[in-house]
């Protein structure tokens, strides 16, 4: 797949072991990493499968445009735009500002190879999933910049954003 003119960010956090999700749960609750998930999301176009929306704890997100992608046409969302296909998302995505795709594991494998950036948090610890993200190709991708190591207080799990930017179509 070719990259695209519309702005396409994946926003995600894994675990080393590229673990991301149980039981359609997370696996952990890392205060920084909400924050940083809102602070880059808000007022800006979230697109995440239907298993990604059911599992939100406010349902949709505020001041966010929500896209949710599933398989039933006969599926309305009451708040959230429904898409059906991939060629769906890319017709209703904002032209103008960054797209973020939010979740789950098959929806991140779909668009992995027509995002241009992956705003990342590293969670330096393996985790039991039935849900993993793809491994990141460094030939198409590069550690663009990274935070410094931080430790969450409640877990105490280490962890640490990463932002990717492709660097090859």
């Amino acid at each position: 797949m070719t990259q695209l003119s519309t702005p396409f960010s994946i926003l995600v956090a894994i675990a080393q072991n590229n673990a991301i999700g149980l039981n359609n749960t997370l696996l952990w609750h890392i205060t920084e990493d909400l924050k940083r998930f809102k602070q880059l999301t808000l007022d800006h176009t979230i697109i995440m499968g239907l298993k990604t929306f059911y599992s939100l704890p406010v349902r949709p997100l505020p001041r966010r445009r929500t896209i949710v992608l599933a398989d039933d046409h006969n599926l309305h969302i009451e708040g959230c735009e429904m898409a059906y296909s991939i060629n769906d998302v890319l017709r209703l995505a904002d032209p103008h500002q960054e797209n973020f795709i939010c979740g789950g594991g098959s929806i991140y494998r779909q668009f992995i190879n027509v995002v241009d950036t992956i705003h990342l948090t590293m969670v330096y610890k393996d985790f039991e999933a039935d849900t993993f993200f793809p491994d990141i190709d460094k030939s198409v991708f590069a550690l663009d910049s990274e935070s410094p190591l931080s430790t969450d207080e409640a877990s105490g799990l280490t962890y640490q954003f990463q932002t990717f930017r492709r660097t090859h179509a």
